[in-house]
């Protein structure tokens, strides 16, 4: 593209807020359209924000010159002009589409007003308004019940905990963040959690939210077992945001699908973030974002070479307890295969586990719970996927180094 193309970056979330300050300094300014009216944030420490430590604005992100508040409410690809809600018309040259995710909300009896509305108590974890609305109704001694005990979910329940909230956290299936860690460091999770009052319950299914007067007072088990709930915060996970693409005519599978250039079907449609799947993945990560948001800000910019290949991420929480934080890190394929080699190290009284999985001489994951010292070396060997000395040791070198960030 030549730099005087209009781009125009519909998103006000990490990647696009990243993009377009990218292009600024590579001088292509862009226009950057988002809806939600606060300042653009880091969405990943909404849970410091509602766990007090943190003020909404501490979070908030450097924002490009030119930002317009505004839903756009279609896509014209013929003419190349994006509608927003108020009727206005902007054109463009090239299009991004840094849409993000939207909560998953289960069919759960009671869930929605008539208005298809969620009642008064019941809240999602996903936006900075979602997160004040918690905040504001949290307070010493409320009950509160957190469905999905996946990364949202566990950090919700860490953050309602430390405002002082009478927690409890209901998981289907039969472990914490079964998508990132294996059963020991789930395990840990589990105690980290409970250690700070949270009630866990494993292999509990939901199965209606009873409210009274429009407002929440119990959640039932699939067993009928009831919990009394003042709050609930429904953390089940997110889906791309993908309805201005697949209205546009776009190709859509999970995400809206991006080649390496992060094009869509349409050559003048770039898609980034949450809501873009490339090579068949859907990160929904914060890494793999900013890394889409660098390689696109360099092709738009005139870097006819510049590629995004995909990222090998790794998940990264700190839940910061009464006394001590509880740092967990994971990459990779964290359960082994039959034929791999693991190496675990392990320290009831520190709290520390760690395990490194090894295939074909390669590092191909691993999960750190406690003192992460070791991490950076460990993704580093991880991303390199160099075949490891055969003798082992530079490897029992990176598990036991703390020095080795």
């Amino acid at each position: 593209m030549t730099s005087n193309e209009r781009v125009v970056v519909i998103g006000t979330g990490l990647a696009g807020v990243r993009l377009a300050r990218r292009l600024g300094e590579l001088g292509t300014p862009a226009s950057l359209i988002g809806e939600e009216e606060h300042r653009p944030y880091n969405r990943v420490l909404l849970a410091e924000v509602l766990a007090g430590r943190y003020s909404p604005e501490v979070i908030a992100l450097p924002a490009p010159a030119e930002l317009r508040r505004g839903r756009v409410t279609g896509i014209d690809r013929a003419e190349r002009t994006v509608t927003c809600a108020d009727g206005s018309v902007i054109a463009y040259d090239r299009l991004v589409l840094a849409t993000g995710s939207n909560p998953v909300l289960p069919p759960l009896r009671g869930l929605f007003t008539e208005d298809h509305e969620l009642p008064e108590g019941v809240h999602a974890f996903r936006t900075m308004d979602d997160c004040l609305g918690l905040s504001k109704a949290v307070r010493p001694g409320a009950k509160a019940v957190v469905i999905g005990g996946g990364l949202l979910g566990v950090s919700a329940a860490r953050a309602l905990a430390l405002r002082g909230a009478q927690v409890v956290l209901a998981q289907q299936s039969e472990r914490l963040m079964e998508h990132q860690l294996d059963p020991a460091a789930s395990g840990l999770v589990h105690r980290h959690l409970t250690d700070l009052g949270v009630e866990v319950h494993t292999e509990c299914r939901v199965r209606d939210v009873r409210c009274v007067g429009g407002a929440v007072r119990s959640v039932e088990m699939a067993d009928g077992y009831a919990l009394d709930a003042d709050l609930v915060v429904v953390a089940c996970g997110v889906h791309p945001r993908v309805g201005l693409a697949q209205a546009a005519g776009l190709e859509v599978r999970k995400g809206i699908v991006v080649d390496d250039e992060l094009r869509t079907s349409d050559p003048y449609i770039h898609a980034i973030g949450d809501c873009a799947q490339h090579d068949g993945v859907l990160y929904g990560l914060a890494t793999p974002a900013l890394e889409q948001a660098d390689a696109l800000a360099e092709l738009l910019a005139g870097d006819a070479t510049a590629r995004y290949t995909g990222t090998r991420s790794l998940t990264r929480l700190t839940l910061t307890g009464h006394d001590s934080p509880f740092d967990l890190a994971a990459f990779g394929e964290t359960e082994a295969l039959p034929g791999d080699d693991v190496v675990q190290l392990a320290d009831a009284t520190r709290g520390t586990y760690r395990k490194v999985v090894v295939r074909d001489d390669r590092l191909v994951g691993g999960v750190l719970v406690g003192e992460l010292g070791t991490v950076g070396a460990l993704a580093r060997a991880w991303e390199g996927a160099e075949p490891l000395p055969s003798d082992g040791g530079p490897l029992l070198h990176l598990l036991t180094n703390d020095g080795g960030s």
